[in-house]
């Protein structure tokens, strides 16, 4: 059995129905943590539609906390979801500007990593787009239309 996440007519991911539960799952909590929709529907008769206005912002909303946090288990946590949701987003053709992500930013870190040598930084903009862009195109390969 399988569940489908739709953007119109075209299908996006096509996961199994425990991959797509758990994903629901968390989308849920990504959504009240960022306090923004996602734009991915309920599921109904297996097929989800996503609007594709509120999924771009919530992806972009994704993308930047990921981009301003150092601390290790929140990247941990966090980083199979935003590169599944990255995956989604690139299939969707929703334009991410990298270098507007990657830039430094006067914004206040949130969530960084302190330990006995202090606070870790986020990685340089470049390095942290390329490391996320290369798990989604890991997890693409996995992930059947």
């Amino acid at each position: 059995m399988s569940q489908y996440f739709d953007l119109g007519d075209e299908t996006l991911w096509n996961p199994s129905n425990g991959a797509s539960r758990l994903f629901q799952r968390q989308v849920d909590v990504f959504e009240a943590e960022l306090g923004v929709p996602s734009g991915i529907g309920p599921m109904e008769n297996d097929e989800c539609q996503i609007s594709l206005d509120t999924f771009e912002v919530f992806v972009h909303a994704l993308l930047a906390k990921h981009r301003r946090t150092s601390h290790m288990i929140l990247l941990a946590l966090s980083e199979g979801f935003t590169a599944t949701v990255l995956v989604l987003a690139e299939r969707a053709r929703i334009e991410v500007d990298w270098a507007r992500l990657g830039a430094p930013s006067d914004a206040v870190l949130r969530d960084v990593q302190i330990s006995t040598n202090g606070m870790a930084l986020p990685p340089e903009g470049g390095a942290w787009a390329e490391s996320l862009r290369e798990r989604a195109r890991e997890l693409g390969r996995g992930m059947p239309r």
